[in-house]
């Protein structure tokens, strides 16, 4: 008996990488504080490049920034950003490793305020995962009203690279929102 191949949204037995972040993360709720910290460095050194890229570079990431500590991240200094423009293992483009350090002075600052990151960027959907009903994968909108409100007050709040595509694509990775086509298998899984 042979089993059929799973209808997936991207990835596949060609980028294992792809398919295991389709399979196992991408549209998962998360409410961990590290894995949504993790998410804001990932997806912010993303912009501009393809997340088949970022996934490839992720363990140096993770590697670099203390396992994705906002503590320890948020204390590196100009020295320390230096080094990091010379990891070939991340994206060693300055602005994007400031803009790192930067969001993890940002993110504990709203941790004090509001008792945890989770708290506060669950707001934007009411604290439940918007379920999108997409059926081909160029249906999906590289950004939303949702998306634009986050970006806007993050910005507000000093963040950096976080428009509203990038802080769409965080949404769609903290399974804030539910972008599996509606054939794909993870479609009624993650739900």
């Amino acid at each position: 008996m042979t089993e059929h191949p799973k209808t997936r949204c991207f990835g596949g037995p060609e980028n294992p990488l792809m398919m295991l972040y389709h399979d196992l993360e991408w549209g998962v709720p998360l409410h961990d504080d590290k894995k949504l910290f993790e998410f804001i460095i990932l997806d912010g050194a993303q912009a501009g490049l393809s997340w088949s890229l970022i996934l490839r570079k992720r363990p140096a990431y993770k590697r670099a920034f203390h396992n994705f500590n906002p503590s320890k991240v948020a204390g590196f200094n100009a020295s320390d950003m230096k080094k990091l423009e010379k990891n070939s293992g991340i994206i060693r483009n300055s602005l994007k490793i400031k803009s790192a350090v930067n969001n993890a002075r940002r993110f504990l600052e709203i941790v004090d305020e509001f008792g945890s990151f989770d708290r506060y960027i669950w707001g934007f959907v009411k604290n439940e995962t918007i379920i999108h009903k997409y059926k081909k994968w160029k249906d999906i909108p590289s950004h939303t009203a949702e998306s634009a409100k986050m970006s806007d007050d993050l910005k507000k709040r000093g963040f950096t690279f976080v428009g509203p595509t990038i802080c769409y694509a965080f949404m769609q990775s903290a399974g804030m929102v539910n972008d599996h086509v509606i054939s794909c298998f993870r479609h009624k899984q993650v739900m």
